[in-house]
């Protein structure tokens, strides 16, 4: 692993910046460069945990943070401990103890045993690049805290990473929501995951939110996620184009020449565009490339050689055609809009649902135009499903959107999250 240090930057600065200052060791801003406050947060952190205080993020401090990271440490039982003395070693509650362990006798510790013990903090950071890094670590760190949900994959990408889906709940109403169809739109993803770790928490502490009993919802729905379906276009954006990319030169090719995918790459890995690769009047998608000056792969709106060419997209419809959805939900930005029709196809349903989330959330309901009214995953799912499908457009501004916008951005889509699981 890499070493950081006074003059590092970079997400994963950025990530250490972000989990001092929620254990309490910074207060300065979470910007991705190691700067005086860092070091000192550091040398602070290495001092109360045993580590030599150098201010130098090496392996051994990088592992001791990577726990607070997760969320949780390993424990191994001693002879006279009980769970009441381990939480206050941790600064944590029993219950969250227990929920970890569910197997664990609470009045029966035994000796030599590992048990996982929650810190008294929340995973899913939402004032960081969310790198699909930090996504896997984040799923690790809520599948440990919360046993009950379920963490699988739909598939991979071009370049081989997971197209991660979590599941939330045992009931028979199946939905899905899916979030950074589009790289730039990568806010998206922390928004999904803000949710199911809010949405577990409650869960395991029989609390509702906004009202809602969601253990009642937990019995009668399951939720199935996928927060990042384009990791590949996500890491380009957030992390760059590293020259181990088999596509190096293509990509650069793709982007007119440049090495930087940070202000307008919404597509995966082979320049194309996934939420226009899916089989609901794809020809008609490509047909219109030339209008919008699209001539092959690139940034945007690029549709592919034939519908369905990437694994993305297969992944998504077959992950899709594998469960019986009622509704589903394809998370995008920007706007603050609605997106609930597919020419004739619309469910009756439709309207009614997408004025009750639109009450809910703010948002206007809109209608697509030219390109973008084809081609799309909800397209596909309305086309193919004959049930309610809806693209919501969070945020509003110039993509990608600061994540400065994510607090309002979660307030707005919260209620809306928790209805399309029961309405």
């Amino acid at each position: 692993m890499p070493i950081f240090k006074l003059g590092s930057s970079g997400n994963q600065v950025m990530q250490i910046q972000a989990v001092l200052s929620k254990i309490g060791y910074y207060h300065g801003p979470v910007d991705g460069i190691f700067g005086v406050q860092t070091e000192e947060a550091v040398e602070n952190f290495q001092r109360n945990n045993g580590l030599i205080s150098d201010g130098i993020i090496g392996p051994d401090t990088y592992r001791v943070l990577q726990s607070f990271m997760l969320g949780y440490d390993e424990y191994v039982i001693r002879s006279g401990d009980t769970l009441y003395s381990i939480a206050e070693k941790y600064g944590t509650q029993v219950y969250k103890i227990i929920t970890a362990n569910p197997s664990v006798e609470p009045l029966g510790l035994i000796p030599g045993n590992t048990i996982k013990v929650p810190y008294n903090i929340d995973v899913v950071d939402t004032n960081i690049n969310y790198t699909y890094s930090v996504l896997e670590t984040d799923l690790a760190g809520l599948e440990a805290r919360y046993p009950f949900i379920t963490v699988g994959s739909a598939g991979e990408s071009v370049l081989g990473r997971q197209l991660y889906y979590v599941k939330l709940g045992s009931g028979s109403n199946q939905v899905s929501y899916n979030g950074s169809h589009h790289a730039l739109e990568w806010i998206t993803t922390p928004l999904l995951m803000k949710f199911m770790e809010n949405f577990a928490k409650a869960y395991s502490e029989g609390r509702s939110i906004r009202g809602y009993n969601i253990g009642e919802i937990w019995r009668r729905s399951s939720i199935y996620i996928v927060p990042m379906v384009n990791p590949d276009g996500v890491e380009l954006v957030l992390n760059g184009l590293t020259r181990n990319n088999p596509y190096y030169y293509q990509l650069i090719d793709w982007n007119r020449g440049s090495t930087d995918f940070s202000r307008n790459w919404e597509a995966n890995n082979r320049g194309v565009d996934i939420n226009h690769n899916y089989n609901a009047n794809w020809q008609l998608s490509k047909e219109a490339e030339l209008s919008y000056g699209v001539y092959g792969p690139g940034p945007t709106r690029y549709s592919g050689p034939y519908a369905e060419s990437e694994p993305e997209t297969r992944a998504m419809v077959n992950f899709t055609n594998s469960h019986d959805f009622r509704m589903v939900l394809a998370y995008h930005s920007q706007g603050k809009v609605i997106y609930w029709q597919y020419d004739a196809l619309t469910p009756p349903e439709s309207r009614r649902i997408a004025e009750i989330f639109s009450q809910v959330s703010g948002y206007e309901l809109a209608q697509t135009t030219g390109i973008t009214s084809y081609s799309g995953y909800k397209d596909w799912f309305i086309q193919d499903h004959g049930k309610p499908g809806f693209t919501i457009e969070v945020g509003r501004g110039v993509n990608p959107l600061p994540i400065s916008q994510f607090d309002e951005i979660y307030n707005d889509n919260e209620e809306l999250l928790i209805l399309a699981s029961v309405i």
